[in-house]
């Protein structure tokens, strides 16, 4: 009688043990979702992975040697061309330049200093000549002795030749002017030098030094993008890049706004591979640029290429690939049957497939569920 009892209670035991993992354990492993295929258009898109980028970074550099006296931007600042950015200590050039200046004076008096000294001159060249005439008749009508004669020539002669001496000292002064104007020219010309203005119209996306900082002609100030140059900067397998084209339609998302899309539009496509990752570089930019934007930064892009018009869409975690075929796992009478499927493209979320009816029920594979296999039950 006890051991009949004692048969009855693990017969019992097992009962509800099995009826538990049965419930709680094979009925729950065995249960998958269902879903149908969809008609309609689907855009195919290529996915890849890039960073913000730009075309042209236009480094603001000093072309001298020498301490930064100011500086009139910072990083996330918008500037004009020709806006006044840095200005270097120019030391004692303002104070040479002005010592130039007054060469350039002093050489322009003397210019005008020489040429009333040179009309005195022929003043008195014309009243010597008038002299020396006299004398000349004179000494023909013997009323004027040799020495007379001598003395108005040798006068006239002396003044020719001051005369030809001040034109000298005339042409000499008038290039000195010309040397002392072109050194003020030339350290004029070097002080615009210690004044740096924005190149473009831009973005300020870096500030690599600070004031009363000493720095040299390689060494970057401030760094400036034009925002029509800012793009993602993408790599795309050769295998599946020759159906991009410039202008066709993107999507941008930004890591720091995972949650936000942007439009976009692919604006160049590099005509070099490269050929060690066999990948080739597709330029996409942005319709309208987020502001802030952040240089680096890492971003995804998704390119439409294509448009399939009234195809069967299933989601893309329904396909499976079994035995080098692509397919999906049909329910036919709570059984799983594998249905071979030829996928004509993709987008990030649906594939486009042939030979599947769309009134078919497709099982979604979960990897906490049993392995599906063919004519397995199905909850």
């Amino acid at each position: 009688m006890k051991k009949s009892l004692k048969y009855i209670v693990i017969l019992a035991v097992i009962l509800v043990a099995g009826a538990i993992f049965y419930n709680k354990v094979y009925i729950p492993k065995s249960t998958y979702e269902r879903v149908t295929p969809t008609q309609g258009d689907l855009d195919l898109t290529i996915f890849g992975i890039g960073n913000v980028g730009a075309k042209e970074i236009y480094a603001v550099n000093s072309l001298t040697a020498t301490k930064i006296k100011a500086i009139n931007s910072d990083e996330g600042k918008w500037v004009k061309k020709g806006d006044l950015l840095v200005v270097m200590d120019a030391v004692d050039l303002p104070q040479l330049i002005e010592e130039a200046k007054i060469a350039v004076q002093k050489a322009q008096m003397e210019v005008t200093a020489s040429v009333k000294d040179l009309d005195a001159l022929y003043a008195q060249k014309h009243l010597a000549s008038i002299t020396y005439k006299r004398y000349e008749k004179l000494k023909a009508q013997s009323f004027a002795s040799e020495a007379e004669y001598d003395k108005a020539k040798a006068d006239l002669d002396a003044i020719n030749a001051q005369i030809a001496a001040t034109k000298a000292h005339i042409d000499s002064a008038k290039h000195e002017v010309i040397r002392a104007q072109k050194s003020v020219d030339a350290l004029t010309t070097k002080l615009s030098r210690y004044k740096i203005y924005a190149p473009v119209d831009g973005y300020v996306i870096a500030k690599n030094a600070d004031i009363g900082e000493s720095v040299v002609p390689t060494q970057p100030i401030l760094k400036i993008v034009n925002a029509k140059d800012v793009w993602i900067r993408t790599y795309i397998d050769e295998r599946i890049s020759g159906n991009i084209k410039v202008g066709q339609k993107a999507q941008i998302t930004l890591r720091s706004q995972a949650g936000k899309k942007f439009n976009g539009y692919v604006k160049r496509i590099v005509a070099q591979s490269d050929p060690i990752t066999q990948e080739r570089e597709v330029d996409v930019a942005f319709e309208k640029l987020p502001l802030p934007f952040y240089i680096n930064e890492q971003a995804e892009v998704l390119i439409a290429t294509k448009t399939l018009k009234n195809v069967t869409k299933v989601p893309l975690n329904v396909i499976v690939h079994k035995d080098g075929k692509s397919g999906v796992w049909v329910d036919k009478e709570s059984k799983a049957h594998f249905k071979n499927v030829k996928i004509l493209g993709e987008d990030e979320k649906m594939a486009a497939v042939a030979d599947l009816s769309p009134n078919a029920v497709l099982i979604l594979p979960a990897k906490n569920k049993k392995p599906l296999f063919e004519g397995s039950k199905v909850h």
